[in-house]
């Protein structure tokens, strides 16, 4: 391909808007622009990358016997009603009502649509097992699109499903995908880490995130300093601990005699240690949490987080939120800030393991601008119950080998694995004969790649100061044609047959033949990242040499230009 010819506008400067390495990157080096808030249009040069990603995804699913097809984007919000994830996916979900009145979703996964489909066309344990793929685009509402195609509004998605008659078929299926994973992200030249994970509004029993390590990660995993645990932030369990914590100071006597406290305009954490002269860790945060018509007081010690994915486990419910300003004044009497568990009534309380033999802890006192202190959560808070309800923190004991601390990292996921079992073929009614001519739910599993993210996640990993720097898998060409003075005849000549030879043996070769000076082809070189530059200038052609440079590792060779095509071959082969 001619670079004159090919729509592939490079920018010299940071586009506005953009704030992560592979946001930049894309713009910058012309594989995407933007048409609206979370949508993006692919140009050419980016089109070639997702078509390689594609072809690899496609390669590794099929060696595993799985059978590509294609959904509908359009589905009917019915079949959402029967699966009860109409409500749980709430405003991230695209509807639409078509002339009929009908309502209507953009789908954000197809897990209700391919279960319909097996429900209708399998009908006996013979026709299983079966793993059934698509690539395809998916919708979703995004609240806050960012990061460029990391997190849009339209993106394109490899989504799998498995189909067995039981828990054993459904192993080896979830098996072969996660090993397909594996080769895909290999392939594709990203570093990753398989981690333990939370299945969500998904459902199922057990799941694994593929992590690509990034500081610009939306997401967050915990990984053991000593053995291979590894999991995310929502499913990391924490050791359960007595700690029997105490309230001291270096000028204070233990005292658990309660009291209350005036803190004027002292609402949060770092606030309220700081007016009070501790650290955050001993003071108790109640958060207030409403579940459906019910609501539930938190209690997590003053340096944690509630962790709302196991939270969500221990209530036995996808739908609970934080309480608005009014609910919290109305459940405990005071402002937001001020909340505290002890006299509060008629409400569940559940309180995290780490706080276990806790005394003298300070608390909202259920009054404005009032803090109690000398808390003992055994005597003060009997009626609440314990549970692992906080995210793992750096440092924490890890929970498997219990021998060394975790490592808290910023990740991408590019892709998830679910065991379902049958949380969609009991909704939507999928059965099969089994030999005794018995029927029985179909056994699922579901396996999803982000297709487009892959390519931000890439980036993240594989860049300089001066651009991207490709793979040879998926690199949009394998090599870049330089000639640097095109008004010269000789560079030309012997430019256009090397891109003659090139085509001919089937290497994927952009030619530049603009007429732009040197040093802006240099720099739009090493900014789109192709591996192989070929380099032709006046000097080194007068002796018979041509320069080949090595994007990755910027190693410059000097080779005959009669050696050139057999030297070309030996790279795309190494590099």
């Amino acid at each position: 391909m001619r670079w004159s010819k090919l729509l592939l506008p490079t920018l010299k400067d940071i586009p506005a808007d953009a704030e992560a390495i592979s946001h930049i990157l894309m713009v910058r080096a012309g594989l995407i622009r933007k048409l609206t808030s979370g949508v993006y249009s692919y140009l050419p040069f980016g089109l070639k990358v997702l078509k390689k990603i594609e072809k690899i995804i496609r390669e590794e699913m099929n060696d595993k016997g799985a059978q590509e097809l294609l959904l509908p984007a359009i589905q009917p919000c019915e079949l959402w009603q029967k699966s009860g994830r109409l409500e749980t996916m709430g405003e991230d979900m695209i509807k639409f009502t078509d002339r009929h009145k009908k309502l209507n979703v953009l789908g954000p996964t197809h897990e209700e649509v391919i279960t319909t489909l097996v429900k209708n066309e399998i009908n006996s344990y013979r026709q299983m097992p079966l793993i059934l793929y698509q690539v395809q685009t998916k919708f979703r509402d995004e609240a806050r699109p960012r990061f460029g195609v990391m997190r849009s509004r339209e993106f394109i998605m490899k989504d799998a499903y498995s189909f067995d008659c039981d828990t054993q078929g459904l192993d080896i299926s979830y098996d072969k995908m996660y090993d397909a994973y594996c080769r895909i992200f290999k392939r594709c030249g990203l570093k990753f880490i398989p981690v333990e994970a939370d299945s969500g509004i998904m459902g199922g029993d057990a799941s694994h995130e593929f992590m690509v390590l990034a500081q610009s990660g939306e997401d967050k995993i915990a990984s053991c300093k000593k053995c291979e645990y590894a999991a995310s932030l929502d499913k990391a369990q924490c050791i359960e601990e007595d700690h029997h914590r105490l309230l001291a100071t270096e000028h204070s006597q233990i005292n658990e005699d309660l009291k209350d406290v005036h803190t004027p305009g002292v609402s949060s954490v770092e606030e309220v240690a700081s007016f009070l002269k501790v650290s955050a860790d001993k003071l108790l945060k109640t958060i207030i949490y409403v579940k459906g018509e019910s609501v539930v007081a938190v209690l997590v010690q003053g340096d944690h987080e509630v962790n709302v994915a196991k939270l969500s486990k221990v209530l036995k419910s996808n739908n609970i939120e934080m309480a608005s300003a009014g609910i919290v004044e109305k459940i405990t009497n005071a402002p937001v800030g001020f909340s505290g568990p002890i006299g509060l009534k008629g409400i569940e309380i559940i309180a995290d393991y780490s706080l276990k033999g806790a005394r003298g802890l300070i608390c909202g006192a259920n009054k404005a601008d009032m803090h109690t202190i000398g808390i003992n959560i055994a005597r003060d808070v009997p009626g609440a119950q314990w549970a692992d309800i906080r995210s793992i923190a750096q440092d924490d004991l890890c929970p498997h080998c219990k021998a060394a601390s975790v490592n808290i990292q910023q990740a991408i996921e590019v892709g998830h694995v679910f065991k379902l079992g049958t949380k969609y073929t009991q909704s939507l009614g999928a059965t099969y004969l089994d030999d005794q001519g018995k029927a029985n739910q179909i056994i699922m599993g579901c396996y999803g790649i982000g297709v487009t993210r892959i390519i931000a996640a890439y980036l993240e990993q594989n860049y300089d100061d001066f651009g991207i720097i490709w793979s040879k898998e998926i690199s949009p060409f394998q090599a870049l044609i330089m000639p640097l003075n095109t008004d010269s005849m000789e560079i030309m000549e012997e430019a256009k047959n090397i891109y003659k030879q090139m085509l001919e043996r089937k290497i994927e070769v952009l030619f530049d033949d603009r007429n732009i000076r040197a040093g802006m082809k240099f720099k739009d070189a090493d900014l789109i990242g192709i591996p192989i530059q070929i380099i032709i200038g006046e000097k080194n052609l007068a002796q018979g040499l041509i320069e080949i440079k090595l994007r990755r590792t910027g190693q410059r060779l000097k080779i005959k230009s009669e050696d050139v095509l057999l030297e070309i071959t030996k790279l795309i082969k190494k590099v």
